[in-house]
């Protein structure tokens, strides 16, 4: 079996994956999914609107290009303002998820939303 041939599908079941997992992360500062409600005019709030609104747009494939974009640029600056500070290393200062989140959007990004979305012409 060739996994060429496979990986048109597994691109956009990527991009679902990790659309829905960055929903999630958002819909949890809003106080769901076991989460709580976090100030919304805080940075935490902000982030609470961009995963909440970005991620179900990767999800979908709408706005791809976009919203992985600042998807990705949410993530770093998390991990800037928030991990870094706690040491040099990711896996020290707990900032793993912002790190694979960061460049998984910057992926998105720059190759689109592939088979199965809708920006596809």
């Amino acid at each position: 079996m060739s996994f060429e041939r496979i990986a048109g599908y597994v691109y956009p079941l990527f991009r679902i994956v990790f659309g829905l997992l960055f929903l999630m992360h958002g819909l949890q500062k809003f106080g769901l999914l076991g989460g709580r409600m976090v100030p919304m005019l805080s940075r935490l709030g902000a982030a609470a609107v961009i995963e909440s609104l970005c991620g179900p747009l990767i999800a979908v494939g709408a706005f791809t290009h976009l919203a992985a974009f600042v998807a990705s640029g949410e993530m770093a600056v998390a991990y800037f303002l928030q991990h870094s500070p706690r040491g040099v290393w990711p896996i020290q200062n707990m900032g793993e998820p912002a790190v694979l989140y960061c460049f998984a959007f910057l992926y998105i990004a720059a190759r689109g939303v592939g088979r199965f979305g809708f920006d596809r012409s």
